[in-house]
């Protein structure tokens, strides 16, 4: 099934398709709620990061925040992901035992795999049924707290805490059912939310058009959180070597990224201070070979680029595939909480959190 990308306009002649989708989204809800589903809970906090709409929202660096305010306050955390378009077969796979990376980001999935990178002290694992890998990884490590990537759909499982991302950059994404438009299911399915939280919020205008949206839904907006992407630093694909953003100020730059929301990757990179030169996209989840590096190292050659930037998502699957005089870097960046932090940071420590009702 294709789905639009963010900026794209709902697709009104597949309002059909849409409609079913919904209905059967809508009955497997039901079904829960009646009791004809079961769920099942684990002997540790659960805390769920998810999304309303297909494509990325801002998961990965959220749930990578999260986890950091976990363990400073000395919790042991877990992170439980599907690993979507992972090679490796079997129910569970353990990315991380909180000291060594144990698999790839082909085996792992793009996004363990780099939750597994910035977070070293935290378990990592992936699996289709996250019960069933939540009681695997607690059968061989001392768990405080897990973190569901991409769980707010996934009811088999019941958590503590369900915070809900919409991004600020693709209100029209909240306006349809896929396949006609981005919504996994209707809005009102919010309601089972213990926080949204509004991301790219850098721009007020994109956050009031949000909240319009909710409040014609007959939802709440008063209370929602607001979090930016901020770049970090530069970090090399091929040796890790972090440098500080002033270095690849005003450098010549080839932006190479597969990732969900491209235009927000480009958007970072231009916020640094680089000279945008020329850009290859691909799809979310893309994976590369030694054509397609080749293709973008003759690219950025005629443009005389100065250095490729990428993304951390895309580096995992990139580090292989250079040789030694490629001048690729990755744009870390960070999740900041603009608006809402103390509540944020209540719900997730578990200090006044309340239950989903999911």
């Amino acid at each position: 099934m294709a789905f639009l990308q963010p900026g794209q306009p709902v697709r009104k002649w597949l309002s059909g398709p849409a409609f079913l989708y919904g209905l059967i989204v809508r009955l497997r809800y039901w079904s829960y709620r009646r009791g004809w589903c079961s769920s099942s809970r684990l002997p540790c906090r659960v805390v769920s990061v998810g999304n309303l709409t297909v494509g990325g929202t801002g998961k990965t660096p959220i749930v990578i925040l999260l986890t950091q305010w976990l363990q400073a306050k000395g919790q042991r955390v877990a992170v439980l992901s599907r690993g979507y378009k992972r090679t490796s077969g079997g129910p569970h796979l353990l990315v991380s035992n909180g000291v060594t990376i144990l698999a790839g980001p082909s085996e792992a999935g793009d996004e363990p795999f780099l939750i597994a990178r910035r977070c070293p002290n935290a378990i990592v694992a992936v699996g289709t049924d996250r019960a069933v890998l939540g009681r695997w990884v607690l059968a061989q490590h001392p768990v405080d707290c897990m973190i569901l990537d991409d769980g707010f759909q996934h009811l088999a499982l019941r958590r503590e805490i369900d915070v809900v991302l919409l991004d600020a950059t693709d209100a029209d994404g909240l306006d349809a059912m896929t396949p006609a438009g981005r919504l996994r299911e209707p809005l009102q399915g919010l309601a089972r939310a213990t926080a949204v939280v509004v991301t790219r919020a850098d721009s007020k205008e994109e956050v009031e058009a949000i909240h319009r949206r909710l409040l014609a839904a007959g939802l709440p907006c008063n209370d929602s959180i607001e979090i930016v992407f901020k770049a970090e630093s530069c970090v090399s694909v091929l040796t890790e070597e972090n440098k500080p953003l002033e270095w690849c100020r005003r450098k010549r730059t080839w932006l190479v990224s597969g990732i969900g929301n491209s235009e927000s990757f480009r958007r970072s990179a231009m916020s640094v201070g680089v000279e945008v030169v020329g850009e290859t996209v691909f799809r979310d989840h893309y994976r590369y070979d030694g054509d397609d590096v080749r293709r973008i190292r003759a690219d950025a050659q005629s443009a005389r680029a100065d250095i490729v930037m990428t993304t951390e998502k895309d580096a995992g699957k990139l580090s292989s595939l250079l040789v030694p005089d490629d001048l690729w870097w990755a744009l870390r960046v960070r999740a900041e909480v603009v608006h809402g932090e103390e509540r944020l940071r209540r719900l997730v420590l578990g200090d006044g959190g309340v239950e989903s009702r999911a």
